[in-house]
């Protein structure tokens, strides 16, 4: 190792260990504007290549206060875990190894851990053992993987090849969706050539779920090849939709039944929350992520398909130069990407260290952060819940003090409250629409969150309500 290698990495670690350790009295907004950001990053490169840990302190010192304290635990805005110590750990060998996990040819090692870690993902979360999986950037990518297996699949069962045929004069696929649905899936499914006119929402109850009838009219009659896609917990309310009773109505129908499990599905590995999840492994594919309830580094999602063959052939590509024998598993078979990390190795550690119980553990403890986080504010005076959590969302709105205010009035003073909490340091709230009005979400699924977290969230809250 070169001395100047040998230096950065140790004033990175350096670096690393002040960021972590001043977690807890760091302000989780960003306290750097743009502008100031721009001048302090930006200027013309220089002829002149600078030494390596002048690079790494000068990247550290222009970026401070403009980095989101997403990695702490009273970060409560978008569903954004932290990363646990041996998975960060694993990350930075990552980057040290510097293996390309395409194949098992560039990294036999990262082709198995990547390979033991699929399944045992699959045992956690109890999914068919038969099912194929893919680790991606993300759930968006994931999204695409389940979705492009279905739609080989669905074209199959009508005997069109769309890898060789591709779309033009296919037979027209239709996706039946929750009205609720993320953006993910609709830009998953522009990406697949669908078309946002082949996309139908479907409508949900109050408790944000796809309701029967909806499901089953959309259904009725038409017999083109269809891809239903289910909620396990939508953004703002955490909703599941009624595996045990839709997914077998839409098989009888011959539809494939994709689930967005980005951070949902991972409930299944709580004793105490799986029964949400009934009937969820009956559908044939499954997206989530792994940063956020196992709480690992960014830059990994998981696909899971029960049918190998149609995952398989959506992704596959063989060429002369790619030696194999067929008995190791090489990853750019199962997945859209070529040149690709690693990241087998960070849900590997993060498994391993927490174990079955562990992560139960952080489930469990995410949720009851969150109920306590909007007991403590629905209480507060000006508040009002308009929903309790049954997983680690809630939603909470603020309402104008001034007589005679409208909801027009409540929405924007919710708002208001937001933007000022945040502006404390003291925790970090994002702002949402649902069912017409804006609403504060309550989002937990870090690993650092605990009791201390959520009484300085709420008091926080509180303090800002007193001075408005």
């Amino acid at each position: 190792m070169t001395n100047s290698t040998q230096r950065a990495l140790k004033r990175a670690l350096h670096h690393a260990e002040a960021y972590l350790a001043g977690l807890e009295g760091r302000s989780v907004a960003t306290t750097a504007s743009l502008e100031e950001l721009r001048a302090r990053l930006g200027g013309e490169l220089g002829r002149q290549g600078l030494d390596s840990v002048q690079v790494i302190d000068e990247l550290v010192a222009a970026t401070e206060g403009g980095i989101l304290g997403s990695a702490g635990g009273r970060f409560f805005a978008w569903v954004i875990g932290g990363a646990l110590p041996s998975a960060l750990a694993a990350d930075w060998l990552v980057s040290t190894w510097d293996q390309n996990a395409a194949v098992f040819a560039c990294s036999p090692a990262a082709a198995v851990v990547e390979e033991v870690a699929g399944r045992w993902l699959k045992d956690v979360l109890d999914l068919p053992v038969e099912a194929s999986f893919a680790f991606t950037t993300g759930c968006q990518l994931a999204h695409f993987v389940g979705l492009a297996s279905a739609r080989h699949a669905v074209l199959r069962d009508v005997d069109w090849d769309v890898n060789e045929a591709g779309l033009f004069s296919a037979p027209p696929i239709r996706v039946l969706v929750s009205q609720h649905r993320h953006g993910s899936i609709d830009r998953a499914c522009r990406f697949l050539g669908f078309g946002s006119r082949n996309l139908t929402a479907l409508d949900v109850d109050a408790a944000g779920q796809v309701t029967t009838r909806a499901l089953e009219n959309a259904l009725a009659g038409d017999r083109a090849p269809t891809i239903v896609v289910l909620d396990a917990a939508d953004l703002n309310i955490a909703a599941f939709d009624s595996f045990e009773t839709l997914i077998p109505i839409a098989k009888a129908a011959g539809a494939w039944v994709h689930v967005d499990g980005a951070f949902g599905l991972f409930a299944r590995a709580s004793r105490s929350r799986r029964r949400l999840l009934a009937g969820v492994e009956k559908a044939d594919s499954w997206a989530t992520d792994a940063h956020k309830w196992l709480n690992v580094p960014f830059d990994c999602g998981v696909a899971f398909v029960r049918d190998p063959e149609a995952h398989r052939a959506a992704m596959t590509l063989s060429v002369d130069y790619l030696a194999t024998d067929g008995l190791a598993r090489d990853q750019m078979d199962w997945n859209p990407e070529w040149s690709r990390r690693a990241r087998g190795f960070g849900v590997y550690a993060a498994l391993r260290e927490l174990g079955r119980d562990g992560l139960e553990q952080v489930i469990d403890r995410c949720c009851e952060c969150a109920e306590a986080l909007v007991t403590g504010i629905g209480a507060l005076p000006g508040a009002e819940v308009l929903w309790r959590p049954h997983l680690n969302q809630g939603l909470i709105r603020f309402l104008d003090p001034r007589p005679g205010a409208r909801e027009a009035d409540h929405d924007a003073w919710t708002d208001a409250v937001i933007e000022r909490v945040n502006a404390t340091g003291e925790a970090f709230f994002s702002g949402t629409t649902w069912q017409g009005r804006r609403a504060m979400r309550v989002s937990v699924v870090n690993w650092r969150t605990g009791p201390d977290d959520v009484s300085r969230a709420v008091a926080a809250v509180e303090a800002v309500l007193q001075d408005s």
